[in-house]
């Protein structure tokens, strides 16, 4: 069996509120798939109902082949999850948190110890072992959770966004470690509010928002498809770099201070730019996820 999730028309609801509306998807074995969408997009919700916490509300879920209502205690065993919420111990020891929860698994205590020490070597966080958890960093802490989320060998392991205020040495550190957890097999479920993560990490991702399915591919053929290639942003716009575009039927998004185009091919467009309007402000850069993202799910705040 290839797929280890199997997600159709999932609904989540909650009173009145819907937070997943009609939601299918697919990961298959050994790659890294990510949710992606703004605040209240439904993306913890989702997975909470992938790792058994949450029960749908309508729809069908199978992991590993297996109905998440009749087979979650199974599935649960199989898993690992590294919720957003730093839930560790702070009055333990780094290595009595990982040791502790070994024993919800029913794993021996010399094993215990002995992958607890083991996942402290791979999460770099082994010469702190005997310090108290309360004393970690922010990027320890997020490193001592995915520990603990490995402990008991999962298949699959659920990230919710795992860097969420890192400072970029504590998220590149955790990537790696993601990136070397992938190279071993290991599949991987991850949301996360980071485009540059989402590029450098997912196979292939998922864009929702109010619940629902807005995109779905690898990274680079969700940019060609909806951005294109290049992008030009022009800071202070003129009326007549306005009307110059809508004269070629070139659209734009008007930012007022700033003018966004993005096409295929913005060489020749941007050079014509500068000559006719000597913009100073003028710059042309390669599309990214970010791109994307804003185009499908809008630039106003969620709070």
């Amino acid at each position: 069996m290839n797929r280890i999730i199997e997600a159709e028309h999932l609904r989540k609801t909650f009173e009145e509120l819907v937070a997943v509306d009609d939601l299918s998807f697919c990961v298959e074995r050994g790659e890294c798939f990510g949710i992606l969408g703004p605040n209240g997009a439904g993306k913890t919700s989702t997975i909470r109902m992938v790792y058994a916490f949450s029960p749908l509300s309508a729809g069908q879920l199978r992991v590993f082949g297996l109905d998440i209502g009749r087979h979650a205690r199974v599935i649960k065993s199989r898993i690992g999850v590294c919720q957003q919420e730093n839930n560790i111990d702070p009055d333990l020891s780094v290595l009595d948190n990982l040791r502790i929860f070994a024993g919800y698994f029913n794993i021996p205590a010399a094993e215990g110890t002995r992958r607890a020490r083991e996942l402290l070597r791979f999460m770099a966080l082994d010469h702190r072992e005997d310090a108290r958890a309360q004393d970690l960093s922010g990027g320890m802490i997020r490193r001592l959770v995915m520990a603990r989320a490995l402990l008991n060998r999962p298949e699959l392991l659920i990230l919710d966004e795992p860097t969420t205020g890192l400072d970029p040495q504590s998220r590149h550190q955790v990537w790696e470690r993601l990136e070397e957890l992938r190279a071993r097999g290991l599949s991987v479920l991850l949301t996360t509010h980071y485009m540059d993560e989402a590029f450098r990490l997912c196979s292939r991702l998922i864009i929702m928002d109010r619940g629902r399915l807005l995109a779905e591919g690898k990274p680079a053929d969700l940019i060609r498809r909806h951005v294109g290639r290049d992008v030009i942003e022009v800071a202070d716009p003129s009326e007549e770099l306005r009307a110059f575009l809508r004269g070629r039927g070139i659209g734009f998004e008007s930012l007022g201070h700033r003018l966004i185009v993005a096409v295929e091919d913005g060489r020749d467009l941007y050079r014509e730019i500068g000559e006719r309007f000597g913009c100073g402000g003028c710059v042309m850069r390669m599309a990214t996820l970010e791109d994307v993202f804003l185009r499908l799910t809008g630039r106003d705040l969620r709070e």
